[in-house]
């Protein structure tokens, strides 16, 4: 059965995405670079394996250059998880994984090994370096275990560690440990960062 991948994103809007980033670098740098880095993202990730579904914020964010008229959800409101939980559950029977746009290691083979994972696994994980991680996936998102994410300490090193004792006696695997950017060192290039 074909997958689904789902790439959380926020409308590239200064304010409003990588404000830890900007914080770095300023408003307008991180919007600039998170809008390429989508971009990119999405044009790198297609595969005739899975199909690309877009998890928007806000939640009426309309087809531009930086987000593509791909089929998608609406975030809604809530936690991390609360949102994360939600797209997984929306994408059906089937495969799913989801990821975040701020990823600038992702590939193809990466994510088509998280998704054969998922053969015989109830739950995956691709690792971040920063104790979170980069992407989660489901053997089907209509059995998403109902206790996924719950008790999450997010945007912290506990983040994997929690998610993944929030759903005991799932079979889990963890695939590539990629690195994320959330400041300026974690950018691509930067001497200082992963």
């Amino acid at each position: 059965m074909r997958g689904t991948l789902i790439v959380m994103v926020k409308e590239p809007r200064p304010g409003r995405v990588k404000t830890r980033l900007a914080r770095d670098i300023g408003l307008i740098a991180a919007a600039w670079w998170f809008r390429h880095r989508v971009r990119r993202l999405l044009r790198d990730i297609r595969d005739p394996r899975w199909r690309v579904v877009l998890a928007v914020a806000p939640d009426r964010a309309v087809a531009t250059r930086a987000l593509p008229a791909l089929p998608r959800i609406a975030q809604g409101t809530g936690t991390l998880g609360d949102r994360m939980a939600r797209a997984l559950r929306a994408a059906g029977p089937g495969p799913v994984c989801l990821i975040g746009a701020d990823i600038p290691d992702v590939s193809r083979a990466a994510l088509w090994r998280a998704f054969r994972a998922l053969g015989d696994h109830d739950v995956v994980f691709g690792p971040a370096t920063d104790g979170g991680y980069w992407l989660v996936g489901v053997r089907g998102g209509a059995r998403l275990p109902a206790t996924l994410f719950d008790n999450v300490r997010w945007s912290t090193p506990h983040a994997l560690a929690d998610s993944i004792a929030s759903v005991p006696g799932a079979r889990i695997a963890l695939v590539d440990e990629l690195a994320d950017v959330d400041e300026a060192a974690d950018l691509p290039g930067n001497a200082s960062g992963p």
